[in-house]
């Protein structure tokens, strides 16, 4: 059996065309300014929301509007079985995290070693 998995993130997903406003309501909403990253710059981060946790706003492909959140896990593609096991369903995999749909159709993402890929992105933008 894996560990258990933690709630790590939630996102704010909007269609690019959006994404701007979006950075700019949220911005005044949390009282903070994104930080940027070169390697994913469709994403706006807010760092300290609440501590532990990340906040971003995320330009989509699509045109759908939606909050997910992200779960960290210890041993990501177990943790993905185990999940579809259960009734949920992968969508996509891509970098450090798989996107998935629980039985109900809300999208979520179980990412590996979290805090390892944040420093390993950060890393690569200095």
């Amino acid at each position: 059996m894996t560990a258990p998995m933690r709630l790590a993130g939630a996102f704010v997903d909007v269609p690019k065309s959006d994404h701007a406003r979006a950075v700019e309501f949220w911005s005044a909403a949390l009282g903070r300014q994104p930080e940027y990253s070169e390697k994913f710059p469709d994403y706006a981060q807010y760092d300290d929301v609440t501590p532990g946790l990340y906040f971003m706003v995320q330009a989509t492909g699509d045109d759908t509007h939606r909050v997910h959140i992200d779960f960290d896990s210890e041993d990501r593609d177990a943790d993905v079985e185990r999940l579809k096991s259960l009734g949920a369903t992968e969508v996509s995999r891509s970098h450090h995290w798989a996107v998935m749909r629980d039985p109900a159709g809300v999208t979520f993402c179980v990412v590996q070693d979290l805090k390892v890929a944040q420093q390993k992105a950060a890393d690569a933008d200095a």
